[in-house]
């Protein structure tokens, strides 16, 4: 982790332009072609659900602009963000919130997340620093949504981006997943997420 420079950031006029704003966060949905990804998935018997926070999150890593933050009224950049994850319960309505850092590949990191979900008892353990480099997501496996929202405290700083998935359906011989990003304002406009979602179709794709 490093300080920036304001004076050197690129989009500072950006960032006072939506610093004014009462909420800067912004959210994009759209449905991502999980076909190939799915089959993968499956062949290898890991869950589709890590498996996705993974290839989500090592893309957001090879995306500098993702990797900034705002902490105190400074801009900060990461050298790699990790992801923080909503997991029900085993026989329960109720989910708790894990995080782990990211592994080398999808498959140690589908086996490891489900082993330290099933051994995690707290439904919200206290996370003791650098909580801005993580990357919150969630799962709504019940509803195929086209619009979704994220609770947040209204605090301008808050630049840990939302990630939230649907319930992928067929449509036209593909597999589709509905999928939203949230992000700051601040530090991302549209064609960031428009990139990291290209980089993530094609990302998965790749995987037979």
């Amino acid at each position: 982790m490093k300080y920036i420079d304001f004076n050197d950031f690129e989009r500072k006029e950006h960032y006072k332009f939506f610093e004014s704003v009462d909420n800067p966060q912004f959210n994009i949905c759209m449905n991502i072609d999980v076909t190939n990804f799915l089959r993968f998935v499956k062949s290898n018997k890991i869950s589709f659900y890590y498996s996705m926070i993974y290839a989500s999150t090592h893309v957001m890593n090879e995306i500098k602009d993702f990797r900034y933050k705002i902490r105190d009224g400074k801009i900060i950049l990461h050298d790699s963000l990790q992801p923080s994850f909503t997991d029900m319960e085993s026989n329960k309505n109720l989910f708790k919130i894990v995080t782990l850092p990211l592994k080398k590949d999808i498959i140690e990191f589908s086996n490891s997340a489900k082993e330290v979900s099933k051994n995690q008892k707290e439904y919200f353990p206290t996370i003791a620093e650098d909580q801005d480099k993580l990357i919150y997501f969630s799962c709504i496996p019940w509803i195929s949504f086209t619009s979704i929202s994220n609770e947040i405290v209204m605090n301008k700083e808050d630049s840990i981006p939302r990630i939230s998935f649907g319930k992928y359906f067929k449509q036209d011989n593909k597999v589709l997943l509905p999928y939203s990003v949230q992000v700051n304002h601040m530090l991302l406009d549209g064609i960031h997420v428009g990139k990291y979602i290209e980089k993530l179709q094609n990302f998965i794709d790749k995987f037979q």
